[in-house]
């Protein structure tokens, strides 16, 4: 099973993506962990990227479908996979299509996460990450807090509060997903496969998944 998920910054989507993984055995793919651990290595990818990401804004279409490309061909994508945060412009979801194309690929459930910007805002300022990039943990200081405050619960790191959410930077986050991002709604609501959420509950969001594969 191949699913994408849509839905602004903080609207859940590595959570339900979570969920899937562990039912179906499908692989999640977060284009988001995977520039922050180039960043992290100082990559040349990670390079270009960084400050676009420090910024709120969008890594260019190019240096993402290099990525992605690659990505999707490994043996690990054979059972399945979760596009979790792409593709997050027309263009790469244009690119997209053709890509699935010459791997063979379907997508069998396109979900679409709508939640208030006052929910996105409270919970992406009080998220905080693990800054050990091999375990990239992510907690909140509100629902989900560590045991011990600002340590990882499963590596011991110490975790901290990403440059790109900030309450400044998560604002310019929203605008730049409104602009650029929410347009992908128009582009997949005609299909067969696209599921529009207004659920905010992860297993109200999850049983309605099942009813739809």
């Amino acid at each position: 099973m191949n699913f994408i998920l849509l839905g602004a910054p903080g609207s859940g989507k590595g959570t339900i993506a979570g969920r899937i993984e562990k039912h179906f055995g499908a692989i999640q793919i977060s284009t988001g962990d995977i520039l922050r651990a180039a960043v992290s290595k100082g990559t040349e990818i990670g390079k270009l990227a960084e400050e676009y990401m420090t910024r709120g804004d969008l890594v260019p279409d190019d240096v993402i479908m290099g990525i992605m490309k690659d990505r999707l061909r490994e043996d690990d994508c054979e059972k399945g996979f979760i596009l979790d945060g792409f593709p997050r412009t027309l263009v790469q979801a244009e690119k997209l299509d053709v890509l699935l194309k010459e791997i063979n690929k379907d997508i069998n459930l396109i979900v679409n996460l709508n939640v208030p910007d006052s929910e996105l805002l409270k919970r992406l300022t009080s998220r905080r990450t693990c800054s050990n990039t091999d375990c990239n943990a992510i907690y909140n200081v509100i629902s989900n807090p560590t045991k011990v405050e600002g340590i990882c619960d499963k590596c011991g790191a110490k975790t901290i509060q990403r440059d790109d959410e900030t309450e400044t930077a998560i604002k310019h986050r929203l605008k730049t997903y409104y602009e650029k991002t929410a347009p992908l709604v128009e582009y997949y609501k005609n299909s067969e496969c696209f599921l529009d959420s207004v659920a905010v509950s992860t297993d109200a969001l999850f049983d309605e998944i099942l009813n739809r594969v």
